[in-house]
């Protein structure tokens, strides 16, 4: 997962070479304990959790090859544990902004997402919030039946707005936080998704902004590498060579879409 260089001081260099944790065919038993190990820290917000909080018979399953590895990411969103960690203790908006991390691994983009989740739970309760994320187009094209789902924000994607970029930093505070030892429980995006806007990306005690595409400069340009896609047509399977774009502050998030459209895959951004 390509990250860029400032980025790491944020604590995401743990997913820089991280392959997505994926139950292939024939897979093993210790395939299976690595995806469940994997969805536990994804799904729970990498909470410490104790032997007599999980879920044994959830385990069981996904071990026997009776559920897929989607279906065991649904049981742990919709457990008692879940909601004790998260739901009850929470408002809504921090729920939302919590399982869009949890199960689609970015942030919310902007009110729309979040008035719709409000409304589907206040009109269908809580189940039918966690399967909108599960069930969803977004979900199936990134995940499928038997990846568990990852923090994808930190990278350009299809149909991935770039202004998730800096918001997933809001939400994410390095690899060895949890959830629920950020302090407070109200929503960090709230200023930012009523308003439409990103906002720096700050790091540490000391809050300290990071210089890109949120908290930078203007008149700064920037050195944007990109791993190209194929061109069209083409049967090749992996990526074409990487190319650099100098751009300056007020033209990097136009170029971001640019690339994000033609199907490039941001791999660093640093200040040139």
């Amino acid at each position: 997962m390509a990250i860029t260089l400032a980025a790491s001081r944020l604590g995401t260099s743990a997913f820089s070479e991280m392959a997505p944790v994926e139950l292939r065919p024939n897979w093993s038993q210790e395939d299976a304990e690595a995806v469940i190990r994997a969805a536990y820290r994804q799904v729970m917000g990498n909470e410490h959790l104790m032997s007599s909080e999980r879920l044994a018979s959830a385990e069981s399953l996904l071990r026997n090859g009776t559920i897929s590895v989607k279906d065991f990411v649904r049981a742990l969103a919709l457990s008692e544990l879940y909601k004790e960690k998260f739901f009850y203790s929470n408002p809504q908006n921090r729920f939302i902004e919590l399982n869009y991390k949890h199960l689609l691994g970015r942030a919310p983009y902007d009110r729309a997402e979040i008035a719709y989740h409000t409304d589907l739970y206040n009109h269908e309760g809580y189940e039918a919030e966690i399967d909108s994320y599960l069930d969803s187009p977004e979900y199936q094209e990134n995940f499928g039946d038997s990846i568990v789902p990852y923090y994808r924000g930190f990278t350009t994607q299809r149909n991935q707005k770039t202004v998730g970029f800096s918001r997933i930093f809001q939400l994410y505070r390095g690899y060895a936080s949890s959830d629920r030892s950020q302090g407070t429980k109200t929503a960090k995006l709230v200023r930012e998704v009523s308003r439409n806007t990103a906002s720096p990306i700050r790091i540490g005690s000391t809050q300290e902004a990071l210089a890109g595409i949120a908290g930078g400069s203007r008149g700064h340009f920037y050195r944007v590498c990109v791993a190209q896609a194929p061109t069209l047509g083409s049967r090749a399977k992996i990526r074409q060579s990487n190319q650099e774009y100098l751009v300056s502050y007020e033209q990097l998030s136009d170029k971001l879409q640019q690339i994000n459209r033609q199907g490039g895959k941001v791999t660093s951004i640093t200040q040139a």
